[in-house]
């Protein structure tokens, strides 16, 4: 595996291997990795001749008060765990390599950027669909892979690539879970013991609205009213975004039909948490790129 901080020499490198037809493509971390950012690498693995692997804490995605100065990294450890899934490059830039100088150019959608988790963290989509463009654009892969649980972002990635034609395939993975449900996160490092016995009833209130649903509760209002009330059964747990959308837009719905998005949005103890399920379907897994070609939205 080799290791690029200079977005000239990987460029470099991967024109050269495109010449010779070769596949690529691109996991976008931040780094600290677990099971699920590796589940996402073996499918690009499985998919593609070249696999290219960022890590980039990156500053636009982060308030003033958020966690970006103890956001938790460890490059050596992140080195070794890709070069042992065989991963052919990593594209670990400093701050310096990705802004040379303060950005001007900022790619945002201001609609679905402001909804759900946008609302409590404003600035944060903008944020992530400028780096992540960048990143199409120094990589240049044919295909790109994210997890599930980061749900709208994906929808949001996925929304740019087709406003802005950029011939890139965006994957959804599935998320990955630990044995009791909850999901995986380089945050939950933050989780003291009684926390993370705590974030459980993450997973379970996404269990509660699976079985609210089929049920037959059809009211939106009313289901996230039950979540709210089922999660405040948890006093380490504060609610910020309990919401019901439909699965493909992120729009509010009036009624629950299939498939709708039960996304969640948590802070346990001081540690900002997110979830999600799709109740009666899912239009999110697989894969989408240019209008007319993959998945639709």
């Amino acid at each position: 595996m080799r290791v690029f901080s200079s977005i000239e020499e990987l460029r470099h490198t991967l024109d050269a291997l495109k010449r010779q037809g070769r596949t690529v493509g691109l996991v976008p971390t931040m780094g600290y990795l677990h099971a699920g950012h590796m589940q996402l690498v073996a499918r690009a693995r499985a998919e593609n001749d070249i696999v290219v692997v960022s890590i980039f804490v990156n500053p636009l995605q982060f308030g003033p008060a958020e966690d970006l100065s103890k956001y938790p990294r460890d490059l050596e450890r992140d080195a070794a765990m890709l070069k042992q899934a065989g991963v052919n490059f990593l594209f670990s830039p400093g701050v310096e390599d990705m802004y040379p100088r303060p950005m001007q150019t900022v790619v945002d959608l201001p609609d679905l950027g402001r909804e759900l988790e946008g609302a409590v963290r404003p600035g944060h989509f903008a944020g992530v669909a400028t780096v992540v463009c960048k990143l199409f654009n120094i990589v240049q892969p044919q295909t790109a892979y994210f997890g599930e649980k980061d749900y709208q972002q994906v929808v949001i990635i996925r929304r740019m690539v087709e406003d802005l034609a950029v011939p890139v395939r965006v994957i959804a993975v599935p998320t990955v879970r630990d044995v009791d449900g909850l999901a995986l996160s380089s945050r939950n490092v933050y989780l003291s013991k009684a926390e993370r016995r705590a974030a459980v009833i993450i997973p379970q209130t996404l269990e509660e609205a699976e079985r609210l649903v089929t049920g037959g509760l059809a009211d939106p209002a009313e289901l996230e009213t039950k979540l709210m009330t089922f999660l405040g059964r948890e006093p380490l747990v504060k609610p910020e975004v309990v919401a019901v959308r439909d699965a493909a837009t992120l729009e509010p719905v009036t009624t629950i039909t299939a498939p709708v998005v039960v996304a969640l949005f948590v802070r346990v103890g001081s540690t900002r948490l997110l979830d999600n399920r799709v109740v009666g379907g899912n239009k999110l897994s697989g894969e989408q790129g240019l209008p007319g070609k993959g998945v639709s939205r």
